[in-house]
């Protein structure tokens, strides 16, 4: 079955751009239309600015699996993996009966934050094209990390409509199937699942090889993150990240989000998979060649960095923050992760003067340290300047605002060729991020569950 699952990932077409909602909904409606026989397309929510939420279901078996794109708005490769998956199982009734599943795909579970970065969609795409146009919402308000929670004094209840739908479907379907695309911006690939197989993890880092693309074995993008198997890591719910900030002595109680959709479904033993795959590609991320510095003075060098982003972006909507009149969305991003700054600073500093950290830093640890900062500045300064375009779009220059927005455009300026120096990047073609996650999804559902 896995050597023709690697044909199907060899059969993925090529995309020259990333789809906006529109062309996503259409692109699912066609299947629905071309496929009655198998395929129907149901209404499963309602977005906050009043968007239907679309799901197809696909029949093919007894049991239920539920794929989903878009939990993070600026992460659009699962929408093209969840169109493609749809096509092929309701063209595949053979494929459909083998993996014996009936399959609930939804394209686009967070179509208002997915339109406020079509901007970037259209190629090329480089880091200054994806800041200027980039849009990532406050941890509350993320599909995936608003989730009910209450644990060790934290607790959550803000669902929004988004995670509500996800939950309606998850609670009529009781999957034994759950898949979470995302991806990210550097590295290679890599996987979170709730447990694995010698098998599953074979398959997971075969696909990714028989692509040319890299397991991600650099840096994790948690402390906190265990791993399975090379590329392959236990899925992440908010009480590990609470339960490694108690352990470093770092305040968890300010938390201001819920959990993820894998702690939810854990109610219903569901095998779940989470893609993670990046858009560009860098030699160092993998790279464990020792450097001369210690871990630990990385870290404090990345939580000095940290601050000075976190100085010059707060102060300057600070400088601004009396005059705003607009109810953004990019300002609600903003109140959130900008404070945010001084605690990953924190954290940082913290994790230096665990034992140990005196070791000798490797190369793909400096290159985190550097490509967190790039992200950083590239993100937040990107929705600040939007936050402040949005002001002068309705006529409110006043004289803070004006000299605020072109302060911030040279500075963006600056930090952008940064980024683009310091850590130079290939673009990976999106069929094979695409692929990764298809191959990834079939891989997994085609072997039985463990035990």
């Amino acid at each position: 079955m896995f050597e023709r699952i690697l044909r199907l990932v060899d059969e993925v077409p090529e995309f020259d751009r990333f789809l906006g909602v529109d062309d996503l909904l259409a692109g699912i409606g066609a299947v629905a239309e071309r496929h009655g026989d198998c395929a129907a397309l149901r209404r499963i929510g309602t977005s906050r600015l009043g968007e239907p939420l679309w799901s197809l279901t696909v029949a093919g078996g007894p049991k239920q699996a539920v794929v989903f794109a878009a939990v993070h708005p600026n992460e659009p490769v699962g929408g093209l993996t969840a169109l493609h998956l749809a096509r092929t199982l309701a063209a595949d009734a053979a494929l459909r009966e083998e993996l014996g599943y009936t399959w609930h795909i939804i394209p686009c579970v967070d179509p208002d934050g997915t339109r406020l970065n079509e901007g970037w969609f259209e190629p090329p795409l480089t880091m200054r094209k994806y800041g200027r146009n980039f849009y990532r919402p406050a941890g509350k308000e993320q599909v995936e990390w608003s989730f009910p929670l209450a644990y060790k004094g934290v607790f959550f209840d803000a669902v929004i409509p988004e995670t509500v739908a996800l939950m309606r479907v998850f609670d009529e379907t009781r999957p034994d199937f759950m898949c979470s695309l995302h991806n990210a911006e550097y590295g290679g690939v890599y996987y979170y699942v709730d447990s694995t197989t010698p098998e599953l993890s074979r398959r997971l880092a075969a696909i990714p090889e028989h692509l040319g693309l890299p397991l991600h074995t650099g840096e994790n993008e948690a402390p906190y993150m265990e791993e399975l198997s090379p590329g392959v890591y236990r899925g992440l719910n908010a009480r590990q990240s609470i339960d490694y900030l108690e352990s470093i002595g770092v305040d968890h109680t300010d938390r201001d989000a819920g959990d993820s959709s894998g702690s939810y479904v854990e109610r219903y033993g569901t095998r779940y998979l989470v893609s993670e795959v990046p858009y560009w590609a860098n030699d160092d991320a993998n790279d464990t060649t020792p450097l001369e510095i210690s871990y630990a003075v990385l870290l404090r060098e990345r939580a000095k960095d940290l601050l000075e982003a976190d100085r010059v972006l707060s102060g300057l909507l600070a400088s601004v923050e009396s005059d705003l009149a607009a109810r953004s969305p990019y300002l609600r991003a903003l109140r959130a992760f900008l404070p945010g700054l001084a605690k990953q600073a924190e954290i940082a500093s913290a994790a230096a003067d665990v034992p140990g950290g005196d070791r000798p830093a490797v190369v793909s640890e400096r290159f985190h340290s550097a490509e967190v900062l790039q992200s950083v500045r590239m993100r937040y300064g990107g929705m600040l300047l939007s936050t402040l375009d949005g002001e002068l779009a309705i006529g409110n220059g006043t004289p803070a605002i004006r000299s605020a927005h072109a302060r911030l455009t040279e500075v963006f300026e600056r930090w952008a060729d940064i980024a683009e120096a310091e850590v130079p990047a290939t673009t990976i073609p999106i069929r094979k991020l695409v692929a990764t996650q298809f191959g990834a999804i079939l891989g997994s559902v085609s072997l039985p569950a463990e035990g």
